[in-house]
């Protein structure tokens, strides 16, 4: 919730203070650049390392980067480019944290509930959706921007005493140990190459988030000179997405998905880029129908994203999960920042709403595409080998269970 404050409170100054669709797409280049370049390498030495011990890290340098962040404001030296730096730098520990935290649940969930813990998991997220970003607009209007800042520091500090709780198996690192990180990086590439259904997976939302992404990254402006809205309105928006995202992760949550989770995927992606396509195609006077289209947007992205993430988390080895992970969401975000480009001086000469109506075909093109690739909606017919995991240590293995 902390960090998802943070990123409100710094997408909506420089939506205030620029005005432009340039700028904004930066900023969500920024955020995707590391995910892209970083995070593959990040996976592979998440594979190496404790993968505790890189969450707790990770946390804590993405708030020291925020408390630099908070000093500038104070001493009123921020810049937008300090601040592209920031958001660059917590994209960074974001490329590590998100392999470390999907690796290791694969070594504490039964494979049979992987898709309802992503489910759960992404209902978390989404009601840190609903309460971040009114929190920011409140914040913003009583306080400066360095004590709005200051609330990720203390969220990760939470987390951080909270992770330290956590007891997390390991994977025996033995063999791992004597091979270069090149030549782990080549194996998890091999090993992708080898499952052509993941393949097809990462080219389809590759297309996806080309499109897509600039109109995520322009809803702030959308809202601000489309729809004559202000903070509270664009929080309304980003809100009523994550009251969307805590039903849709509990229904996955409690359901679980279909048999092929992949059918499930590709059901909600056709769904959720019907209410991209409907924000792009509103008037002035539509607020309150945008409101619904973040609604269906916010049910189905969590149930898109818990469905992939189970599936991979099933199809992958699980002692080289964090390399691969890594490398599958790289390719799939690889595309993003091409889009973002275009997207800041196109939407600064036609208008943001384009991107809604083009994203918005995208998804629904995508999910009537996918049933006639049978490597893809058969992509879950996978064996996966076994592994070893550490035995506790003394002072472990009463938290096991």
């Amino acid at each position: 919730m902390g960090s998802q404050l943070v990123q409100f409170a710094l997408v909506w100054w420089l939506t205030v203070e620029t005005g432009s669709a340039t700028i904004l797409a930066i900023a969500s280049i920024m955020g995707i650049l590391p995910q892209v370049f970083i995070a593959p390498f990040a996976g592979a030495y998440v594979d190496r390392w404790n993968r505790k011990r890189v969450m707790i890290a990770a946390d804590g340098l993405t708030a020291l980067v925020t408390v630099a962040l908070m000093i500038s404001f104070a001493l009123g030296t921020q810049s937008i480019m300090l601040i592209m730096i920031v958001l660059l730098l917590r994209s960074t520990f974001s490329g590590f944290h998100w392999p470390a935290m999907q690796a290791s649940t694969t070594l504490m969930v039964p494979e049979g509930h992987l898709a309802r813990i992503s489910g759960l998991n992404e209902s978390v997220r989404g009601l840190a959706s609903i309460a971040a970003p009114p929190l920011g607009a409140v914040l913003i209007a009583l306080l400066p921007m360095s004590l709005v800042l200051s609330v990720d520091v203390v969220t990760a500090a939470i987390a951080i005493l909270s992770l330290m709780m956590v007891h997390i198996p390991e994977v025996r690192k033995a063999e791992r140990g004597r091979t270069s990180v090149g030549a782990d990086m080549i194996e998890a590439l091999r090993y992708i190459r080898s499952w052509h259904g993941a393949i097809w997976l990462i080219l389809l939302f590759m297309f996806i988030n080309f499109l897509i992404n600039p109109a995520f990254a322009l809803l702030p402006l959308l809202t601000l000179s489309h729809f004559g809205g202000g903070a509270i309105e664009y929080a309304a928006l980003e809100s009523t997405a994550g009251v969307g995202m805590i039903i849709g992760g509990l229904v996955l949550g409690i359901w679980g998905g279909s048999r092929r989770k992949i059918v499930t995927c590709m059901v909600a992606t056709g769904i959720c880029g019907i209410g991209v396509f409907m924000i792009g195609l509103l008037p002035p006077t539509g607020y309150l129908l945008a409101v619904v289209g973040c609604l269906i947007i916010g049910l189905t992205i969590p149930i898109i994203n818990g469905t992939i993430v189970a599936i991979m988390q099933r199809g992958v080895r699980a002692d080289m999960q964090g390399r691969v992970l890594a490398i599958l969401g790289s390719g799939v975000a690889a595309m993003s920042p091409v889009g973002l480009i275009l997207a800041g001086p196109i939407s600064d000469m036609i208008g943001i709403q384009i991107w809604f109506v083009i994203g918005g075909v995208a998804m629904v093109l995508a999910a009537v595409v996918s049933w006639f690739i049978p490597a893809m909606m058969h992509m879950e017919d996978r064996e996966v080998e076994k592994v070893q995991l550490e035995p506790p240590t003394r002072g472990e293995r009463g938290e096991i269970g």
